[in-house]
């Protein structure tokens, strides 16, 4: 009896602690064993049920054996040393031991009791029903529906997720986990997180001489080029495609009515575009550079495709890159020295460190939020665990930036 005890113990433990998600991999894969478990788990409180009864039963027919035993042998002073004996003994061989095997090892536990829990439940099945009728009614009392929760899939929320995809550490490269984390991100990160700012946009002056415009072309860093008259807020012309534009300047015959000619209209993207969303409107339109508008159609910067794609594998090597890395580096004590101009979310994922990403997109921005003002030099203030100190200022702006973990200071 106390055998069998131990078996329903651990089967139950087994049962209940197996990670679903590699039960349901498994039983794709053919395994008999995990089939079986995945079946049992769809009905959990009959499940529950057999384990219940088989487990209760056993202990009781135990008890019962022990204490005409020690009746034959003490008499009735026999009977309270009986109970305590077998007490300790179940505690320890039927439940304590036998469940923390199931709890480390729950696969190796319950495959194996799929095999026997299974017949027993078709055997035990009115009993199970009848126990299980009166439970569920208890239960309902109480406005919990048995059914209702038996059918939920057990689906990950994108925070939990997030957190299997963090802790994967030993399993899953840190590249890889760093890449998926990028693509679950997409969905709440906006073009505007990610944009290339509206006075960092290389782009081409058509009133420039066409010599001036040629050695531009020439000297350009990327492949597509937007090109506007006298200002690119106020007349854009297009976008230039350096592999098109190219031949004409080989053949020394550029124009301004070819620069026109082989422009492409200009793309516009709201500001509050999510990137997956825009990652599809991009393949959708056949476009690989947008450039982002507010509600009002003021143009506040640039995103590319590869804007884009390095949220998810991180910095790519190209020639049409400028910057492969931000302007920040750390310093010997363990200080982050930053560009004022630079994006939050930037250094966060280059340094490690959590910055509030929910406002302002830079750190000049989120200075003078929380100030609510330009602050002097030497200016140091505190946000979350981080202690943000003002090292260099222009007339209009923050320039430098010193950042500090605040554990680190004490």
């Amino acid at each position: 009896m106390l055998i069998l005890s131990a078996l329903f113990s651990s089967s139950e433990t087994g049962m209940m602690a197996i990670n679903k998600y590699r039960l349901k991999h498994k039983a794709n894969e053919g395994n008999k064993g995990a089939i079986k478990v995945l079946k049992l788990l769809e009905s959990p409180d009959r499940l529950l049920g057999v384990i219940l009864l088989g487990n209760n039963f056993v202990n009781i027919f135990a008890s019962s054996i022990a204490t005409v035993i020690a009746i034959e042998l003490m008499g009735e002073a026999g009977i309270a040393l009986a109970a305590g004996l077998l007490t300790l003994t179940v505690l320890i061989f039927s439940e304590v031991a036998p469940k923390t095997l199931a709890a480390l090892y729950p696969e190796r536990v319950a495959y194996p009791a799929a095999y026997i829990l299974e017949p027993l439940l078709k055997i035990l099945s009115p009993i199970i029903w009848f126990v299980n009728f009166f439970a569920n009614s208890i239960l309902a009392i109480f406005g919990i529906k048995v059914k209702d929760q038996t059918n939920d899939e057990h689906s990950l929320s994108h925070e939990e997720l997030a957190t299997l995809i963090k802790e994967a550490t030993g399993k899953l490269p840190k590249q890889y986990r760093s890449m998926l984390t990028g693509i679950m991100q997409l969905e709440r990160t906006s073009v505007e997180d990610v944009m290339i700012p509206k006075q960092d946009i290389y782009g081409i002056d058509v009133n420039l001489s066409i010599e001036k415009i040629t050695k531009l072309i020439i000297k350009s860093p990327f492949t597509r080029i937007p090109v506007y008259r006298s200002s690119i807020d106020d007349e854009l012309i297009g976008i230039i495609n350096l592999k098109r534009i190219l031949g004409v300047i080989s053949n020394g015959e550029l124009s301004l009515k070819d620069i026109v000619k082989l422009a492409r209209p200009g793309y516009f993207i709201p500001e509050t575009t999510t990137l997956n969303t825009q990652l599809n409107n991009f393949n959708h339109n056949k476009r690989k550079m947008g450039l982002i508008v507010d509600e009002y159609g003021n143009l506040q910067g640039l995103l590319t495709m590869e804007d884009l794609l390095e949220e998810i594998v991180g910095n790519l090597n190209t020639d049409t890159r400028t910057k492969s890395t931000i302007d920040a580096y750390r310093e010997k004590e363990g200080s982050i020295l930053s560009d004022a101009t630079e994006f939050i979310r930037d250094i966060n994922r280059t340094f490690e460190v959590e910055l509030p990403t929910n406002g302002p997109k830079t750190l000049n921005g989120l200075i003078q939020e929380t100030m609510e003002t330009l602050p002097n030099l030497g200016t140091c203030i505190k946000i979350d665990n981080y202690c943000l100190e003002v090292t260099k200022i222009s007339k209009h702006q923050i320039e430098q930036v010193k950042i500090t973990i605040i554990k680190n200071l004490e």
